[in-house]
């Protein structure tokens, strides 16, 4: 394998030909870049080391299969803009498998939430209302998010219903301060329209220990027509806010 100085004259060379590229494929098909800088500046910098290596800007995030020209063709690998994400990846997801290329309506969501990434696991987790309604419609929450969504809900910004999934021992041992509910897994069909009846429209949390048995609650709320249910996926082992027994 031909090994790249990435200091040469050469590979700086093909990647100012290459973030050329780059910028004439997101006018050509309306994308913008992703707002996290790295991610760009990585994928660019790979495009342009396959292009010294194999004579193309093959996919840097796939391994290219074949030696030969004839056998890399063969092999259909991903040529950049490759077709998967023409037709399938960005117009479903909103940006391709690499990242680089997004939809603006993607980008801009994007960086919304690593804005309140940065805010809820720096020191201070004070959101804005518009940063907690925007992390309530995350489907799988961190601790910290769980934790900056207590304070916002503490402070009337938005409301939304704990709800703890595990047993009622384990819930006597210890629960997260804020829980408004108790549906154990054991006894969930059982519970869960006694508990929350008329509920499916409201914005609901749900933990467990680890974040396993409350995952299993969540799709089995989506597939009963809960519209806006969350996971805390590390579950309450993973939550370092206010907890208490009893």
């Amino acid at each position: 394998m031909q090994q790249i100085d990435m200091n040469s004259d050469e590979f700086q060379a093909e990647l100012e030909k290459t973030g050329a590229f780059v910028d004439k494929v997101y006018n050509q098909f309306g994308w913008v870049p992703n707002p996290n800088e790295e991610v760009n500046e990585g994928v660019t910098m790979g495009l342009a080391r396959n292009k010294l290596i194999y004579g193309k800007r093959f996919c840097p995030c796939f391994m290219v299969i074949g030696e030969t020209k004839e056998e890399q063709k063969a092999a259909d690998n991903r040529i950049c803009p490759c077709k998967p994400a023409i037709e399938k990846e960005i117009p479903e997801d909103g940006l391709c498998h690499c990242g680089i290329f997004c939809t603006p309506e993607y980008a801009a969501e994007q960086a919304q939430h690593d804005e309140i990434e940065e805010v809820v696991h720096s020191h201070s987790k004070g959101l804005s209302k518009e940063q907690a309604q925007v992390l309530l419609k995350t489907e799988q929450l961190d601790g910290d998010e769980l934790e900056a969504l207590i304070e916002a809900r503490n402070l009337g910004m938005v409301d939304f219903i704990l709800v703890d999934t595990r047993e009622h021992m384990e819930f006597q041992m210890g629960h997260i301060v804020g829980t408004d509910k108790l549906v154990p897994t054991s006894q969930f069909y059982a519970k869960v329209e006694e508990e929350l009846a008329g509920k499916k429209s409201e914005n609901i949390i749900l933990y467990c220990h680890s974040g396993s048995r409350s995952y299993q609650v969540q799709q089995a709320m989506n597939g009963m027509g809960f519209e806006k249910v969350c996971n805390l996926r590390p579950g309450i082992i993973g939550f370092s806010g206010e907890t208490q027994r009893g």
